[in-house]
């Protein structure tokens, strides 16, 4: 199987073109041996191009433990640059058939070379249940939320996928492998959740480090970037315009007068190649 390798800031995925090679058997079982890093090829996540009844072209995805997430902003950004410049889609703006709806990348180009890619990520869910979150009707923010006796204030946002916002005062001393995975099962989140730990710089630019469901903790997370600047804002903290400063790079994210989170950031190819699918 051919495959092409991708990265959103860090945030590495592997790219099937599933128009040229039909990949048979368990994605998931797939997904599994193929992000491996000792094993496989190595990635964060395995993403799917194909073919859509309702939008220009569809994408899945597949994390490293084998579970499909509703979307991924830093894998939507690579997938919407690879089927432009492999011809799949011509069009500048492209509509992307997701578990999380339809979302709109545009392409920022430099002549022919794609320089970044803004993408429509579509309004925030606010509401408990639309998360999903357990509790009571009304939004999330600044929320206590008891962990093995520590309580941490939290804001959740879904973005196509559930997002646990918490501010701290310095991120790069979060002991992320320890509070990250106890957020992400905890019995609060029917689907577990994503978690974001900012850091808040000045009115315009914040830290952040994250921990994906199914992951772990990732060098970037786009859809994590686009709930922690719905969270400062709802919390008062910054302009409605950021910079989210990540391990390896930055992303731009507005929430728009008209409801709309837009991410702009890079995408950026690593090498193509081929693997022996597991048996």
């Amino acid at each position: 199987m051919k495959f092409t390798k991708m990265h959103g800031l860090g945030n590495d995925f592997i790219l099937v073109d599933c128009f040229r090679d039909n990949l048979p058997g368990d994605y998931s079982e797939i997904a599994r041996r193929l992000c491996d890093r000792h094993f496989g090829v190595g990635a964060d996540g395995l993403i799917l191009i194909l073919p859509s009844e309702t939008a220009d072209i569809r994408m899945r995805i597949f994390n490293s433990d084998g579970s499909e997430p509703e979307m991924c902003g830093n894998g939507i950004r690579c997938f919407a640059r690879y089927v432009y410049e492999n011809n799949i889609v011509r069009e500048t703006t492209i509509r992307i058939e997701t578990l999380a709806g339809i979302i709109v990348p545009e392409l920022i180009l430099e002549g022919e070379r794609v320089r970044s890619v803004k993408v429509d990520m579509g309004e925030p869910q606010l509401e408990r249940a639309l998360i999903p979150m357990q509790g009571p009707p009304g939004k999330v923010v600044d929320e206590p939320v008891s962990v093995d006796g520590t309580t941490y204030n939290v804001t959740c946002i879904s973005m196509g996928n559930p997002h646990c916002v918490i501010f701290v005062p310095d991120a790069g001393k979060v002991p992320i492998t320890d509070i990250g995975p106890r957020l992400e099962t905890h019995p609060l989140f029917p689907r577990k959740t994503n978690v974001e730990f900012i850091q808040i710089l000045s009115k315009n630019e914040v830290d952040m480090r994250v921990w994906e469901r199914g992951v772990g903790e990732t060098l970037a997370c786009g859809t994590g970037a686009c709930a922690a600047g719905v969270a400062c804002i709802l919390n008062n903290l910054t302009a409605k315009k950021i910079t989210v400063h990540l391990v390896c790079g930055d992303l731009v994210i507005e929430w728009a007068d008209n409801n709309h989170v837009y991410m702009t950031g890079p995408a950026e190819h690593v090498f193509r190649g081929e693997v022996q699918l597991p048996d």
